[in-house]
């Protein structure tokens, strides 16, 4: 599986099937997963630094992860208001 949508899924696991159903059909979708992996992986190397100016930069794409995730929170929902919305008519 993408390394982006595994990111994904690890950090809403409870949507993992909307993840991956989105991942296949919508490439802004896709882009935000990718960039939420990347994000990551810069967290992960500045907590390992130790360095004091790490800090500031762990903080930076602790901030950017939040955003990514409440993007990719958005598309969700609005992805089942449209599921709910086929259903009705």
């Amino acid at each position: 599986m993408d390394p982006g949508v595994l990111a994904a899924v690890r950090l809403l696991p409870r949507h993992k099937k909307e993840v991956e159903e989105l991942a296949l059909t919508n490439e802004d979708f896709r882009g935000l997963c990718r960039d939420l992996a990347d994000a990551e992986q810069a967290l992960q190397r500045h907590a390992r630094a130790g360095l004091p100016s790490s800090a500031a930069r762990y903080a930076e794409y602790r901030h950017l992860i939040d955003g990514l995730e409440s993007e990719l929170r958005q598309i969700i929902r609005e992805r089942r208001a449209r599921s709910e919305d086929d259903r009705h008519e």
